[in-house]
């Protein structure tokens, strides 16, 4: 056992090596974690509410707690619109401070001080310039971003779960269980799965989750011939006799023995099964079937730029960021594919 795992553990750092060696997707993989650590702070970097406030010699902090005008010498005890000229002239004079986010609008802040018709274009209160309904469209490409990265990673790790587990179970017990399991395949990859969507959006509400659980039902079936493939070939091996011999049980044999060993399609296809999900959902928002209409997208973008032809900032903006998260997953896909390639 402890020589098994000093194989085990001397093959990874051989791997990590060779992904090491290949720079561009050494880079591109830093560069990826980067952007997505950022987008985990979207709030503090965008919003419209203060990070900190000094008034009257007390602090403030409108990002965790909400605060009614009257706390700052307001009239209403409603939540503090800090954006009112009103309120900031309070929070700004005797002595008292205010610091706002880098950029001081989040996803659906609309700018009511536009001296012009939305879209309209970069500005210095809006870098990136506004959509069509004066939201701020860097802010809401920051949200969008985070929310397509964390819809990619837990379709991914969904996907990849049932899809392992199905292929697992297929190539290990084979025979009858195999031929039912490979033609229920073939019917449940053969239904729609566009007018499925169709059917129901228009049933429920609209949401992430419902799409995470719509995608999730059809996205294990590439994966799992893959894995099939790997348990066919290493449940004739050696080892696995032996293990069968010495009276391990199914269980253990397939999650210690030939799991480990069929892990390489696996970890290879996840950047681009991940490229893939986030493609499924920015298509999904483009054609209106996606997230409701209020949340960030990307794909949300892309259709307002559509629309508006002339607002190219809409359309560049948004292409720039979708193409480079999907070019920085090619590269570190590829990376990978060649550190886990067993001819090397």
């Amino acid at each position: 056992m402890e020589q098994q795992k000093t194989r085990a553990i001397s093959l990874g750092r051989r791997r990590w090596a060779r992904f090491r060696s290949n720079r561009r997707g050494y880079y591109s993989l830093i560069l990826f974690l980067l952007l997505f650590g950022l987008s985990l702070f979207a709030e503090v970097i965008s919003n419209d509410k203060p990070l900190l406030i000094r008034y009257e010699g007390h602090y403030y902090v409108p990002l965790w707690r909400v605060y009614p005008e009257t706390v700052f010498g307001g009239d209403f005890d409603t939540e503090t619109d800090y954006r009112d000229p009103y309120i900031l002239d309070k929070l700004t004079t005797n002595g008292n401070t205010v610091i706002f986010p880098p950029n001081p609008h989040s996803f659906n802040t609309i700018n009511l001080m536009l001296d012009r018709p939305v879209p309209s274009p970069p500005t210095q209160d809006n870098y990136l310039g506004t959509d069509d309904r004066g939201r701020d469209v860097l802010a809401r490409l920051l949200y969008g971003f985070r929310l397509s990265i964390l819809f990619g990673l837990a379709l991914t790790a969904i996907g990849s779960l049932l899809g392992i587990v199905a292929g697992a179970l297929q190539g290990f017990f084979v025979g009858r269980f195999d031929l039912i399991f490979q033609r229920f395949i073939e019917l449940w990859g053969s239904m729609p799965e566009l007018y499925l969507l169709i059917i129901f959006a228009s049933i429920f509400k609209p949401s992430a989750l419902l799409l995470l659980i719509l995608l999730s039902m059809f996205g294990w079936m590439g994966l799992s011939d893959y894995v099939r493939a790997e348990f066919l070939k290493g449940r004739n091996m050696e080892y696995v006799k032996a293990a069968k011999a010495l009276g391990v049980n199914n269980v253990t044999i397939m999650y210690r023995h030939l799991l480990p060993n069929s892990m390489t399609p696996v970890i290879t296809f996840l950047p681009f099964r991940m490229s893939g999900a986030i493609l499924a959902l920015t298509s999904l928002d483009f054609l209106g079937l996606g997230v409701p209409p209020s949340t960030p997208s990307l794909g949300e973008l892309l259709a307002q730029g559509k629309a508006n032809i002339d607002a190219w900032w809409l359309s560049l903006s948004t292409f720039i960021v979708l193409v480079g998260a999907l070019v920085l997953l090619i590269f570190i896909g590829e990376a990978l594919r060649e550190a886990f390639d067993p001819r090397k």
